[in-house]
């Protein structure tokens, strides 16, 4: 059973940064291409981030280019996602998710539907 445990959330004044992890158990982490998604109170879970298993493409919402950077490290069986900048709009959790399908080193996706494993989620939240 693969699971995704997340950490790095928490409270923190708008402009500020924090750096989630997500470790992911198993020995095939780095053939999975993995992404990042949030979801707000009353809102739909939506897309962050991605990385290929390679590591060599990523990919982010346009809500997030330039702010946040979706990195990953195969030895440690580790992805990451730090965040810059932070605005009230980033409040919500966060979730890492594996996708086991992924074919080629350049493969990534933002379907949440393409994810066959997804952690239990961290809250960040941004103050004013």
């Amino acid at each position: 059973q693969v699971q995704l445990v997340e950490s790095g959330g928490g409270l923190v004044q708008a402009g500020g940064s924090l750096r989630l992890s997500c470790v992911v158990s198993g020995r095939t982490f780095s053939t999975y291409a993995m992404g990042w998604f949030r979801q707000a109170p009353g809102k739909e879970r939506e897309y962050v981030a991605a990385i290929s298993w390679s590591g060599d493409n990523t990919a982010y919402a346009d809500s997030v280019k330039g702010r946040f950077t979706i990195s990953r490290d195969n030895a440690k069986n580790t992805v990451f996602l730090q965040m810059n900048s932070l605005k009230p709009e980033d409040t919500a959790v966060y979730y890492c998710a594996a996708n086991r399908d992924a074919v080629g080193r350049w493969y990534i996706s933002s379907q949440k539907y393409d994810y066959d494993y997804w952690g239990q989620g961290t809250q960040v939240t941004v103050s004013s």
